[in-house]
């Protein structure tokens, strides 16, 4: 099928060559036997919780079980190369200070670039537009915090390529640049986006507990700094609330899911129509997808699935490609867990539509897919041309 050994063959790989056996392995990291043996052969899908629990036992990091990254070695090696050294050059920047009225356009660019996951894109122009952001900020007058907002949020932006193309030494040192702009903001909502990132890292290393601290100190932190039942403060406090329901239902956190919900929806009531601000994306329509998707990670696949019967027909208007990319992505892989595989294939489909360059290195998605193929579906002419995209076959 591919070259590059699947997430079950590598956990088989590091298994063995530690000398653990399937029992062992599957008790310390909290799964059946018969669920391990289907990963290891590829009947069933390596979820980011399993895979974590498993990575712990194994003591690796859950990219070295899923394979990532998936980049070919030239032209995304090279874009994330410059991003680097220009993350590393985050005090002297090379870049001379722009037009403030060009630099305002190229700043929503990129903001729209990483909502639409045209990640490729975006890394051609962040390495400059990072220099030239810096350069404007460390040239402003003492407390302009705008300029340093834009900083901020374009560090958010290079956090979401390098997390989604799997490189978690480089998105760890973009979050610390990014909250290094946020702190000379004196703007809360810099800092919220910040600490959403953070919390972030720690949801892609499996370390849910620790990525729930870092989400409640935010919100302490956050309903310190403001006042009053505005906008804003909906925006934010929500959004690190759908943070909390990710990382507190992989941690299989029933209660502390339950609580995110319940506070998130309390927020999206003030939100009727979703809103993009500071890279976050809050209202009822993406907290209904973080509801499904906590269904899934709860064992609850059935009422995921039938939340996502009416979202894959009436697509949600106001979510922007990549959190609609992702609510495919969720419903594939419900209905991978029901055994409705043709409904998984018709929902992957239209994941790779809306978000191709998101769907082609997404863990789930190219899981979903291997597991198909696995169950002999390979004569399926649309599975094997998502399954060509995203480098599972020849």
């Amino acid at each position: 099928m591919e070259s590059t050994p699947a997430p079950g063959e590598n956990i088989a790989v590091l298994r063995k060559a530690r000398g653990i056996g399937q029992g062992k392995l599957a008790r310390e990291a909290g799964i059946s036997l018969s669920y391990l043996s289907k990963i290891e052969v590829g009947l069933r899908p390596a979820t980011p919780p399993v895979v974590a629990g498993i990575a712990k036992v194994l003591k690796v990091q859950v990219q070295r079980i899923y394979g990532q990254p998936y980049l070919g070695p030239s032209e995304q090696a090279d874009l994330l190369n410059d991003l680097r050294g220009a993350v590393r050059r985050y005090t002297l920047p090379k870049e001379d200070v722009p037009d403030p009225a060009q630099l305002a356009a190229d700043v929503g660019k990129a903001m729209k670039l990483r909502a639409e996951t045209k990640y490729l894109e975006l890394l051609g122009m962040l390495p400059k537009l990072l220099g030239q952001v810096t350069s404007t900020a460390l040239m402003a007058a003492s407390g302009e915090a705008g300029a340093w907002t834009q900083v901020s949020d374009v560090y958010g932006c290079a956090y979401a390529a390098a997390h989604r193309l799997a490189m978690p030494d480089l998105a760890d040192m973009i979050v610390s640049r990014q909250a290094w702009a946020a702190q000379q903001t004196w703007n809360p909502e810099a800092e919220v986006a910040a600490a959403w990132n953070e919390a972030g890292t720690y949801q892609s290393a499996g370390q849910y507990d620790d990525g729930l601290a870092i989400v409640e100190r935010a919100i302490s932190k956050y309903e310190s700094a403001s006042n009053g039942d505005t906008p804003a403060r909906a925006l934010s406090l929500g959004s690190l609330h759908l943070r909390g329901i990710v990382l507190a239902s992989r941690h299989k956190d029933k209660q502390a899911a339950a609580d995110h919900l319940r506070k998130a929806h309390q927020y999206a009531r003030d939100i009727p129509n979703d809103v993009l601000w500071h890279n976050l994306t809050f209202g009822q329509e993406n907290t209904a997808l973080y509801e499904l998707a906590a269904h899934i990670e709860l064992g609850k696949p059935d009422k995921a699935a039938e939340m996502g019967t009416a979202l894959l027909a009436t697509p949600p208007k106001t979510l922007t490609p990549n959190r609609l990319g992702r609510l495919f992505i969720d419903i594939a892989r419900a209905r991978l867990d029901t055994k409705d595989y043709a409904g998984a294939e018709e929902a992957l489909e239209k994941a790779f539509l809306i978000a191709p360059q998101m769907t082609e290195v997404h863990p789930m998605a190219r899981e979903v897919i291997r597991v198909l193929f696995v169950l002999h579906q390979r004569a399926r002419p649309k599975l094997m041309t998502m399954a060509k995209r995203a480098g599972l076959a020849g």
